[in-house]
């Protein structure tokens, strides 16, 4: 077995594309997360860039959406949204997403101190990240959003608490 290494969060640029475009999810994934040269592509305005570290070597991607509230009729604007949450397809099964939602909440509490809570919409067809999101400390509104591009989808929520020392 594997021993697993720290993970790290970090934000990327729009122009650290080379730093990830190894980070590949298999095929049948594409529709839940899309890969990461998409994201790229699409340059969405209000949206951020975050790498998955372990070992200072990049193994996952994520968007944090600052205008979520203004894509989806649920979030309000003091939220962000979780998008295109991905591990590379070689790194998968390791636990290395639920290892790293679990650290989510903190990191995007300290990324975004104005705001005060992070969602995500998850396909029902998803069970493993249905399960790795319940487990990373995310609770399900019991609503669901019907206009996802790969059907009906979840709508799940994270309290955020600013961690930072006061000085």
């Amino acid at each position: 077995m594997k021993m697993s290494q720290p993970l790290k969060l970090a934000p990327l640029s729009h122009q650290d594309l080379p730093r990830v475009a190894h980070i590949r999810v298999a095929p049948e994934q594409e529709k839940f997360s899309g890969q990461v040269e998409e994201a790229f592509e699409a340059a969405e305005t209000g949206v951020d860039f975050h790498v998955i570290l372990e070992a200072d070597h990049p193994v996952g991607f994520f968007k944090i959406d600052r205008l979520y509230h203004k894509r989806y009729a649920f979030a309000r604007p003091t939220d962000v949204g979780l998008r295109a949450f991905l591990i590379d397809r070689t790194r998968q099964d390791e636990g290395i997403a639920t290892r790293a939602v679990r650290i989510l909440g903190d990191y995007v509490a300290d990324h975004y101190p104005d705001r005060h809570r992070l969602l995500l919409t998850v396909n029902v067809s998803n069970p493993a990240a249905i399960a790795c999101y319940r487990k990373g400390g995310f609770w399900d509104t019991d609503k669901m959003h019907m206009l996802g591009t790969a059907g009906p989808q979840h709508i799940f929520w994270m309290r955020l608490e600013c961690s930072f020392d006061a000085e």
